[in-house]
């Protein structure tokens, strides 16, 4: 199995494995506003790296100064995250999950800054990462399915708490086997967490099925303000800071309000923009069949996959709409032609 760079992920492994080995201290740091494969990865590549060196000093980091998603504390170690502005030392290893863009860090950049080595485990297309060792795959479905096939390199017996949070990190970044990115891959590595001990159940309850009443209500704004451009095959939507006040939602809890926006029949891609602190915009793309969003969202300074990718900027709703639109418009334009060259 081959990486970005077209080197075998097993050497890969080995690689990381060694930096490992020569740590005493270890910072596991996943990209600011993280989601299920974010989290669940870093938490069970903790609990992969303890049973495998008990006597290493593994610290997973938020990158934000946010504590963690309340519908991610369901998984075995998210009491024991550290807000990365609070971490002080110098690690011997800093180990990068499901991101290799050094600014994605946040807080984290300076800790990655600080360490003797660093390691990156990513599954996004990055052609310039960072770090001493950069496992890179982008054909994987989550950052999740690479961790579970390290954990398996290690020969480290997988525990219902670090199985648990592998299936988290690989439901979520699948949108529950239902996105493009799914694969046959997923299924067999999600079919030996489950046997493993991972409750499918109990994430589907935690992160789709234990919305509060106020993200409920935050959500029927949203809705009712989707609109269509380019003859339905663009829909959006957007919710402002004073929404999310006046109903009493959380940030945090906004995250899949892409995918209401996504569910418009006719659509092929998605745009949903939030406002958040200090006067920016964070933008979400969904893509239903072909389209390469990600293109856009890099214009945009973000990044991500074809079929889900993000971006961030600064100014109001009306902005980021007025940035997004054109690029939008100039993808569908450009996809059309070149279809139309192949016919």
């Amino acid at each position: 199995m081959l990486t970005s760079n077209g080197v075998e992920q097993d050497s890969l492994f080995g690689a990381i494995a060694y930096l490992i080995g020569e740590a005493r201290t270890i910072a596991i740091c996943a990209h600011t506003n993280p989601d299920g494969d974010a989290l669940g990865s870093q938490l069970a590549l903790k609990m992969i790296i303890e049973r495998r060196w008990p006597n290493r000093e593994v610290t997973c980091l938020l990158a934000d100064d946010d504590p963690c998603p309340r519908i991610y504390e369901f998984m075995p170690g998210s009491d024991e995250l550290v807000n990365a502005s609070a971490y002080t030392k110098d690690p011997d290893l800093f180990i990068s999950v499901d991101l290799s863009v050094a600014s994605r860090l946040n807080h984290g950049e300076q800790v990655m800054r600080r360490a003797k080595s660093v390691a990156v485990i990513d599954h996004h297309p990055c052609k310039k990462p960072y770090g001493n060792v950069a496992l890179i795959r982008p054909g994987a479905a989550a950052a999740g399915v690479i961790v579970a096939e390290f954990a398996e390199y290690l020969g480290v017996e997988l525990t219902p708490g670090i199985s648990q949070c592998l299936l988290c990190a690989i439901i979520t970044d699948t949108g529950r086997f239902q996105y493009q990115n799914t694969d046959a891959e997923s299924f067999v590595v999600a079919s030996k967490l489950v046997a493993h001990g991972a409750s499918p159940s109990e994430i589907s309850l935690n992160v789709y099925q234990s919305f509060r009443l106020q993200f409920l209500h935050l959500k029927s704004l949203v809705m009712g303000r989707i609109t269509t451009f380019e003859h339905g095959r663009l829909s959006y939507s957007y919710a402002t800071i004073a929404d999310i006040e006046r109903t009493g939602a959380s940030l945090d809890e906004s995250d899949g309000l892409v995918d209401v926006v996504r569910s418009v029949a006719g659509s092929e891609v998605a745009l949903f923009l939030k406002e958040v602190p200090g006067g920016k915009v964070r933008g979400n793309l969904r893509a239903k069949g072909h389209h390469d969003i990600s293109t856009v969202a890099r214009a945009l300074g973000g990044g991500g996959h074809k079929a889900a990718s993000g971006f961030t900027i600064e100014g109001s709703v009306d902005d980021a709409l007025c940035a997004a639109m054109p690029l939008l418009k100039e993808l569908f334009e450009k996809e059309d032609e070149e279809r139309r060259d192949a016919s």
